[in-house]
């Protein structure tokens, strides 16, 4: 129809812009640039296609000319809502957090109801670390108009942030009352529930983890032919495939369950990741172990790791507790004695950082400067980092008490051996917490204020390591009480 319109009339305005707004809703940013520019070029004053054409650059990855397009388009018209809208997501991708605040805010003073920008402020107010506010903004959103995602922001705040599960558990509920697909607030209610000690309803619902984008999980089941095993059916003379989900750590609590799955009657043949493949090839119940990426022999079944508490009907009281179910080599255990010096002074590793990949690492991690800061100088401290960020190197160098061997850890038979050497670890919760946990070790184990659901809620020991003890944040980002506990009990302890 523009296109009949534009025979008819070649300069006629509203039709090119339309026709570049069409461009941008099929993706077809570079072919509505040019519609928006012959549209300006006829009437400079036309704010649409300024806001269009900052729409098509912004889409074109163009961000310095689609923010000065959104302010021509301002300049223009001063209360365009969708420009101040759009502009505030430009800022966003340009972490310019404040500055989308603001635009998001004039969005609204333009037209009030505009439910979109309540939520996106939400978001930018997360960003901010602003929770309550941002509590406040989705709240206004889901008043407009009820929209899944902002009760599913809404619950992440409530949970993570302000520490209100109860709260954070209806609104996960509102959710999926209003989209009963959502995935992510499925898997929230089940972290909630299973923080709670509820496995009965929690892991069931933890399932639906599988329908995430980009699972290894749901990788290896499409590659293979082989059902997937839950539990349902008898293993006996079956060969099944018991493989790694997430992370290193989860993997080293979940591969306790091996040995039931063996029990069942099943070869066990376990696929896990690289730098774990030297530790796990003797554990008991394992026939065969692989790397991830490794040709997999015909099985009869397939399971996630992480589905094994599910497959056993685990409850908190039947949590398999073994004190230690891995263990190092005797070899070079004996090679890091040698290795480290000798001393008097008990022995702690520290582990204070994970994977800056990690989704909430800036949650977890500290600096090494925050960790060695007040702790006592008595002791023997050696590293257990094999990943050590800029700042943290820069402290290692200005600390010569902390033993540091990063580049002769290969892997995980060198680092449990080098536990196996200490006389406590203490780490955030990474994948240096489990492994150490899995060998008996004592640890100690730092915890934000909203940590995984593994570590359950308000206790200070792990039902699923016997040797381990956890310190909690009070509040959201704090570690000082932890620190100045953690301290106390070393003195007191040691």
């Amino acid at each position: 129809m523009y296109e009949d319109i534009l025979r008819i009339q070649p300069t006629n305005c509203d039709a090119l812009s339309m026709l570049g707004f069409i461009g941008l809703q099929t993706n077809d940013p570079s072919g509505a640039l040019p519609l928006f520019d012959r549209a300006i070029a006829i009437i400079a004053t036309n704010a649409a296609a300024f806001y269009g054409r900052g729409l098509a650059l912004q889409r074109s990855k163009q961000l310095d000319a689609a923010l000065a397009s959104f302010n021509q388009a301002l300049a223009i018209r001063p209360d365009y809502a969708p420009a101040h809208f759009s502009r505030g997501h430009l800022f966003i991708e340009l972490n310019r957090l404040d500055e989308a605040l603001g635009a998001f805010d004039q969005a609204i003073a333009a037209k009030p109801d505009l439910a979109l920008a309540h939520y996106n402020r939400g978001v930018v107010l997360e960003g901010l670390n602003r929770w309550d506010e941002a509590l406040s903004s989705y709240d206004r959103a889901i008043e407009i108009a009820p929209d899944a995602d902002a009760c599913f922001n809404r619950g992440n705040v409530l949970r993570r942030d302000l520490g209100q599960c109860a709260a954070a558990l209806a609104s996960y509920d509102q959710a999926i009352a209003l989209n009963p697909e959502h995935v992510g607030a499925h898997v929230n209610k089940a972290h909630i529930l299973l923080q709670s000690g509820d496995f009965e309803r929690g892991l069931p619902i933890y399932e639906w983890r599988l329908k995430l984008p980009d699972r290894i999980a749901d990788a290896v089941a499409r590659r293979l032919s082989a059902p997937r095993w839950c539990g349902q059916d008898a293993l006996t003379d079956k060969t099944i495939l018991l493989h790694s989900e997430l992370g290193l750590g989860d993997t080293l609590q979940f591969c306790r369950y091996v040995e039931m799955v063996a029990r069942l009657g099943a070869r066990v043949i376990l696929q896990v990741q690289q730098p774990l493949v030297g530790l796990l090839k003797n554990l008991a119940g394992a026939s065969q172990v692989l790397a991830q990426g490794e040709a997999v022999p015909a099985v009869d079944y397939q399971c996630s790791l992480i589905s094994l508490p599910l497959a056993f009907h685990t409850r908190l009281d039947s949590i398999p507790r073994t004190r230690r179910y891995l263990r190092s080599s005797a070899a070079k255990e004996a090679y890091w004695h040698t290795r480290l010096a000798t001393t008097a002074s008990p022995r702690i590793g520290l582990a204070w950082s994970g994977s800056l990949l990690h989704k909430v690492d800036q949650d977890r991690s500290l600096s090494l400067a925050q960790l060695i800061e007040n702790l006592p100088a008595q002791f023997q401290y050696v590293s257990l980092q094999y990943e050590v960020r800029q700042a943290d190197l820069q402290t290692l160098h200005a600390r010569h008490e902390i033993l540091h061997f990063a580049d002769e850890l290969r892997d995980f038979t060198d680092m449990a051996a080098l536990c196996e050497n200490l006389d406590l670890v203490v780490s955030i919760d990474t994948n240096i917490a489990h492994l150490s946990g899995a060998l008996g070790q004592r640890t100690w184990v730092l915890l934000p204020f909203q940590p995984d659901w593994r570590w359950l809620m308000e206790r200070a020991d792990s039902p699923w390591y016997p040797t381990m003890k956890l310190y909690r944040q009070g509040a959201a980002g704090d570690w000082s009480g932890v620190l100045l506990r953690l301290v106390e009990d070393l003195k007191r302890e040691f």
